[in-house]
């Protein structure tokens, strides 16, 4: 079940007036328009405000948020709670690795790996990362590009802010790295889709992680959450970043390598099943 703020008749009228009022600026009139609009409770009035003054702080303009506050589709979604509530890492590890160590998601990782063996292989050798993990985390990720987009990433965080109070802080965080990224990238907030916890792109980054360590590894002036060379080159980065050896084949628990995985993911179940899919991977192909 989804929540909306607005009847079509009153959201008319609002866009209507936001379009034809003149260029504003940040103020108190101004945050609590937006709180009026965007919260629904108080736990979300305080968490919003405080993004708010990020964004001020930032730079981001008042108009970017007020034309985009009256959007007919900011809603909640109950599926993002239940996801959070229950998530796979919880499993077993019997019934968590079933879902990645399968015939079809090995297969797809050799076919992945030697349609784009020359990039893979460059990124590898650029970072020193091992381009079998490369590999891996993409199948668990994404299923090799397959399975990115299944939230909007606003209405994945939107929902955090109203109804997982326990995550405040996190997606207080998140929400403020989310918008400042669309609006220096002139994207609508609603635009970008990805996952239940707000990741996106086929390396399934959360924002403050994308804008920390995406990589325009193309060089075509952007960094690209859904074009291999980018993805790529971005996790092998985040993974150096985060400790990894460059160079070493070592992923033993609580070796470099393992606790860089660790933090793509603080869950032992994911990092046990990368490196499971990852050696499955490595010995099809060969």
């Amino acid at each position: 079940m989804k929540r909306r703020f607005y009847t079509p008749v009153l959201l008319l009228a609002v866009f209507a007036s936001a379009q034809e009022a003149p260029q504003r600026d940040w103020s108190t009139q101004t945050e609590n328009v937006l709180l009026d609009r965007m919260a629904t409770n108080d736990h979300a009035r305080q968490i919003y405000s405080n993004v708010f003054s990020r964004l001020r702080d930032e730079g981001v303009s008042a108009d970017f948020m007020i034309e985009f506050s009256v959007h007919p589709d900011i809603t909640t979604d109950n599926s993002v709670v239940r996801r959070f509530n229950r998530p796979a890492e919880k499993l077993s590890y019997d019934r968590y690795s079933k879902i990645f160590i399968t015939d079809s998601r090995i297969e797809g990782g050799v076919k992945f790996y030697y349609d784009n063996r020359v990039l893979i292989d460059t990124v590898s050798h650029r970072f020193g990362v091992d381009p079998f993990l490369l590999v891996s985390l993409a199948g668990v990720e994404s299923r090799y590009g397959k399975n990115a987009k299944t939230h909007t990433v606003f209405g994945a965080l939107h929902t955090v802010i109203h109804d997982i109070p326990r995550r405040a802080k996190w997606v207080e965080r998140e929400m403020a790295e989310y918008l400042i990224y669309c609006w220096e990238n002139d994207l609508s907030p609603l635009s970008l889709y990805g996952s239940y916890a707000g990741a996106f792109g086929y390396g399934q980054f959360i924002p403050s992680s994308f804008r920390a360590y995406a990589v325009d590894f193309d060089n075509d002036g952007v960094r690209q959450p859904f074009e291999w060379p980018d993805v790529l080159a971005s996790m092998a980065n985040y993974l150096v970043k985060n400790g990894y050896a460059k160079g070493n084949s070592d992923f033993s628990k609580g070796s470099p390598n393992w606790k860089s995985v660790f933090r793509y993911n603080p869950a032992e179940n994911y990092v046990k099943v990368v490196l499971e899919l990852r050696e499955a991977i490595k010995e099809a192909a060969y």
